[in-house]
């Protein structure tokens, strides 16, 4: 299965994406904004893929975002922590191939991800949090209709210093 936007389309994640995912994941200029946890090992990244990652599901998806015209994996996008009872819906996203910065595929992701939560999950809302310095991925969130709804205040620390993040929501009828 997979899910068409503009410039991109969503699939599941595979054992053979194991390589991409973790070179992204130990580039710092990547993983400058993102919570990057501890390294791992490729072979731990490929078995994660392989057996351990539960198959996406309601409360858990992920899709690997590739290119539309040539079929190039260039990042990452996640709905998770939803429960069908409240209809709310995390989302993690990222480019972990830095030649596609800037270009719209993050933002046709992040249409394309938000639309599949609305129409197919029926969710009522999608949330998000974004460091406060992360002034490109803060503007591509506002850009399709996420809207600020709050400030966490020294969450998230990176070269010895501490920053806020934005909590941001978006309801069905928002998204543009």
């Amino acid at each position: 299965m997979f899910v068409l936007g503009q410039l991109v389309k969503l699939r599941a994640m595979e054992p053979s994406d194991a390589e991409s995912l973790w070179r992204w994941n130990h580039d710092p200029e990547v993983m400058r904004w993102m919570d990057d946890g501890y390294a791992q090992s490729l072979a731990q990244v490929r078995r994660w893929l392989e057996d351990e990652r539960p198959r996406n599901e309601y409360g858990d998806v992920l899709f690997g975002v590739e290119v539309l015209s040539d079929g190039k994996l260039i990042g990452l996008v996640r709905l998770h922590g939803t429960e069908p009872e409240i209809g709310v819906a995390d989302l993690d996203i990222y480019l972990g191939e830095k030649e596609y910065w800037g270009q719209g595929y993050a933002t046709d992701a992040m249409r394309t991800v938000c639309r599949y939560g609305f129409e197919k999950m029926r969710l009522h809302k999608i949330t998000l949090t974004v460091v406060t310095e992360n002034h490109a991925a803060h503007h591509v969130y506002q850009k399709v209709g996420f809207v600020d709804e709050g400030r966490l205040r020294q969450v998230f620390r990176r070269d010895g210093r501490w920053y806020d993040k934005f909590t941001m929501g978006l309801l069905g009828g928002e998204l543009r």
